[in-house]
C-alpha cells in the first residue's frame, strides 16, 4: 500500500469549490474510486492504495484541476465527464463540459447555476464586456435584474470591483409607505426584497451577511445615492421607470473610477402619480449612441417565469 497527499492550494483550487455544497463533488469522486481510501482534511486530500490506483486517480485529478483553473468551477457533472470517459476521449469530454458552462454567469448556492437563458440575456452579458453603463428595459419576468445581479456577483468574485451597490426608488405600488409598520429600514425593506432574493441565490447566507456588515454589498433606496461618488463598484438601479429625469441624472453622475452601472426598468409598470414623469425612456433616448453606453431591450420572448406570465403581459400591454 502507498500513500499520497494532494495539496489543493498547490493546485490553485479553492477547497470550497472542490468539495462542493454538502461535499457533493468529493462524494462523487469517492464513488469513482471505491478501491482507494480517500480522506480529506481542509486543503489536503490523502490517498491510500496501490501505486497504479493512485497514479490513475492523479492523472484524472490533474485534468479536473486544469478544467477548474480554466473555468473556475467544479460540479458533479464535470466530475462524471472527466473521470468516467476513457483517456482517449478526454479532450472531447472536457470540450463538452466547457460547452455546458458557456452561458453560465455565476455559480450560486447549493450547486445552482445562473446562466443567460435567452437571447437578450446573452446580449446583456456580451455588452457588459464592452460598456461601463448599460440600460436593460423590458417586461416583468424577463430576467433583467437577475442577470444584472449575477454579473455584479461575478465581478465581485473575480475582484473586478470592490463592492456591489443595489438601489431602487422607494415608490409605492398601490400601498402607502407611511402606513407600513416599523422604522425607516423596516418600511423600505419590502421595496428592496427582490434584490435580497437574488443575492440569496448567489452568495452563501453567512458570507452575504458579512458582506453587508462590511459594506461590500449595499442595498439602499435611490435617495441615499445623492452626494456619493461610487468608485470601484458595480452599481444597479432597479425599477428605474419610477424615477424622473432629474433622479436618473443624479444617479448616473455618481459614477466614479472603475465603476460599472446597469439601469433596469419596465416602462409598462410605472407607479409614479403622473406616468409622464418617468425619466427612464427619455434618458435612454438622450444617451443612446454614446460610446461606452449599451442598451438592451427585452421583450415577451425573454420572459422566464411561469409560462402564463407571457400571456398576462400580452393581455395587459398598453395599460
Amino acid at each position: 500500500m502507498s500513500e499520497r497527499i494532494i495539496d489543493l492550494g498547490e493546485r490553485k483550487i479553492d477547497p470550497a469549490d472542490f468539495y462542493g455544497a454538502a461535499d457533493v463533488n468529493f462524494h462523487r469522486l469517492v464513488e469513482k474510486f471505491p478501491e482507494l481510501k480517500i480522506v480529506a482534511r481542509g486543503a489536503m486530500v490523502k490517498l491510500s492504495g496501490t501505486d497504479r490506483q493512485i497514479a490513475h486517480f492523479e492523472e484524472r485529478f490533474g485534468q479536473l484541476a486544469a478544467y477548474y483553473r480554466k473555468y473556475g468551477h467544479i460540479s458533479p457533472e464535470v466530475v462524471d465527464q472527466i473521470f468516467d470517459v476513457p483517456a482517449s476521449l478526454q479532450t472531447e469530454a472536457v470540450s463538452e463540459a466547457a460547452e455546458a458552462v458557456e452561458d453560465v454567469i455565476v455559480f450560486g448556492n447549493n450547486g445552482m447555476i445562473v446562466r443567460a437563458r435567452t437571447e437578450n440575456q446573452r446580449r446583456l452579458v456580451k455588452l457588459y464586456g464592452k460598456n461601463d453603463l448599460l440600460f436593460a428595459v423590458g417586461p416583468a419576468g424577463s430576467g433583467k435584474t437577475y442577470t444584472a445581479i449575477a454579473l455584479a456577483v461575478r465581478a465581485l468574485k473575480n475582484r473586478e470591483v470592490r463592492r456591489i451597490i443595489l438601489t431602487r426608488p422607494a415608490v409605492e405600488a398601490g400601498e402607502k409607505l407611511g402606513f407600513l409598520p416599523g422604522d425607516l429600514k423596516e418600511k423600505l425593506d419590502p421595496y428592496l426584497q427582490p434584490l435580497y432574493d437574488a443575492l440569496n441565490d448567489m452568495i452563501p447566507p453567512k458570507k452575504l451577511q458579512d458582506y453587508m456588515a462590511e459594506g461590500i454589498v449595499q442595498i439602499a433606496p435611490l435617495a441615499y445615492m445623492r452626494g456619493r461618488t461610487l468608485d470601484n463598484a458595480f452599481v444597479i438601479l432597479d425599477e428605474a421607470q419610477n424615477t424622473n429625469l432629474s433622479q436618473i441624472k443624479m444617479f448616473l453622475t455618481r459614477m466614479g473610477r472603475n465603476a460599472r452601472f446597469i439601469v433596469t426598468g419596465d416602462a409598462t409598470q410605472i407607479d409614479l402619480p403622473n406616468r409622464q414623469d418617468s425619466g427612464l425612456l427619455p434618458a435612454i433616448e438622450r444617451l443612446r449612441g454614446i460610446r461606452g453606453i449599451g442598451v438592451v431591450e427585452f421583450d415577451r420572448r425573454d420572459i422566464v417565469r411561469h409560462e402564463l406570465v407571457k400571456q398576462i403581459v400580452q393581455a395587459f400591454d398598453g395599460i
